[in-house]
C-alpha cells in the first residue's frame, strides 16, 4: 500500500467524515459521541488554528482517506501553554495495522516542531489499548489517567493522559 501524507485540505472533508463517522458510532475508539457532516467539517477545516498541524494519509492510487491526525493548540488563554499542543490520531478500521499512524506521526512530528510545539499531550480511552499502544511506540508516555473522566451513553471511561517532547 503507498500512502500520500500531506496537509490538510477543504477537499478532504467528505474522506474525513467517511473515515471518522464510522469510528464514532461504533463507540470504542473516541470519546466523539456525536457524527460529523462534510460541510460541518469543512467548517472545522477552514476555522483550524493557523499554527495547529491538521495532516491525512491518502492511499496513492486513489485518494481515499485512510487516516488523519490533528495537533491543536493547548490553550489560547495564556502564553504559558504555547509549546504545548494536543494530538489526535484517526486510522480508517480496515486499514488499522498498516503503519498508516506511524507515517502521519513521523510528518506530523516534524510539522509540529517547525510551528513551535514542544511537547504533544493526548487523551487516550482508558479500553483502547490499540490506541494506546500505537502512541507509546511513537515515544509518548504515560503521566497518568483520569478517572472516569467522559460519560458516554449512561457509561464512565477512564481517560489515560500521555505526552511526549518533540
Amino acid at each position: 500500500m503507498k500512502l500520500n501524507i500531506r496537509e490538510v485540505s477543504v477537499d478532504d472533508a467528505a474522506g474525513i467524515s467517511n473515515l471518522l463517522n464510522p469510528i464514532i458510532e461504533e463507540g470504542r475508539y473516541t470519546i466523539l459521541d456525536k457524527t460529523f457532516t462534510p460541510d460541518e467539517e469543512r467548517e472545522f477545516i477552514r476555522d483550524f488554528p493557523e499554527r495547529g498541524v491538521f495532516n491525512v494519509a491518502l492511499l496513492e492510487d486513489d485518494s481515499t482517506v485512510v487516516g488523519f491526525q490533528n495537533v491543536e493548540p493547548f490553550a489560547t488563554y495564556t502564553k504559558a501553554f504555547d509549546h504545548v499542543g494536543i494530538i489526535g490520531t484517526f486510522v480508517d478500521g480496515q486499514h488499522r495495522g498498516q503503519g498508516i499512524a506511524k507515517h502521519l506521526f513521523s510528518a506530523t512530528f516534524e510539522l509540529a516542531k517547525l510551528k513551535g510545539y514542544k511537547k504533544l499531550f493526548a487523551y487516550v480511552r482508558g479500553d483502547n489499548e490499540r490506541a494506546l499502544s500505537v502512541y507509546l511506540k511513537q515515544g509518548f508516555d504515560v503521566v497518568g489517567t483520569a478517572k472516569n473522566h467522559a460519560q458516554i451513553n449512561g457509561e464512565f471511561i477512564d481517560e489515560v493522559l500521555i505526552e511526549k517532547w518533540l
